[in-house]
Order: structure tokens, then C-alpha cells, then sequence
């Protein structure tokens, strides 16, 4: 299984994500098949300090529905930043994914790690 690392330090999330989950899905390995998992594990360091241009940082917004009336709830993107520092960009990277039984597979691949200080 080969490993492919990235660094995310200042690096803009859109396109991280985009370079993330190409690799992930196996298309730069030479045995490419949409239906196969590829045999690539992606590392991403300081997953935390990713950026994001313009005015997102203030009207970015991460919706979650519970499936009951009135269950919408919505966290801006510092929120989110300030509670979970990778989980802007799993759900990027998650959302770029074929949506199919392999999306699951292909994301337990996926390892952020997260700098400490």
C-alpha cells in the first residue's frame, strides 16, 4: 500500500481537498478503476491550518438536519474551526467522494493529523 502525504499549512481548502481525494480515489496510480479500491493511504499534516480566501471564514456555514420538524441547526465556519480543526476539511474531501459503498471504504483512509501547537 503506498502512502501519499500532504501538508495543509496554509494551503486553501478547496483545493486541497480536490488533490486529496484524487489520490484517494487512485487516479494518479496507473491500475486506475472507478469500481476498485486503489491501494493508497493519504496523510494530511497540520490539517488544522488549512485557509480559506475571501469572506468565508465568516459566511461559510455547516448545516446538520435531525429529521424532525424545527431540527435544523447550522455552525458558522470559526465555530466549527474552534471545535473540531480537521473537520473542515473531512467533510470537503467526504463531499468530493463518489457517493457510493466505496465513499465509507475511501475515507478510512484518510488519516488528518492535527499539529499540536
Amino acid at each position: 500500500m503506498t502512502t501519499v502525504e500532504f501538508d495543509a499549512q496554509g494551503k486553501v481548502l478547496g483545493r486541497l481537498a480536490t488533490q486529496i481525494a484524487v489520490a484517494l480515489m487512485g487516479k494518479t496510480t496507473p491500475d486506475f478503476r472507478r469500481d476498485r479500491l486503489s491501494d493508497v493511504k493519504v496523510v494530511v499534516h497540520h490539517a488544522d491550518q488549512v485557509v480559506v480566501t475571501g469572506t468565508k471564514s465568516t459566511t461559510k456555514f455547516y448545516y446538520k438536519f435531525s429529521g424532525y420538524p424545527g431540527g435544523l441547526s447550522k455552525k458558522s465556519f470559526t465555530q466549527v474551526k474552534a471545535e473540531h480543526p480537521d473537520r473542515m476539511l473531512k467533510l470537503a474531501v467526504k463531499r468530493m467522494l463518489p457517493k457510493n459503498k466505496l465513499q465509507a471504504k475511501l475515507m478510512k483512509r484518510l488519516t488528518l493529523e492535527v499539529s499540536s501547537t
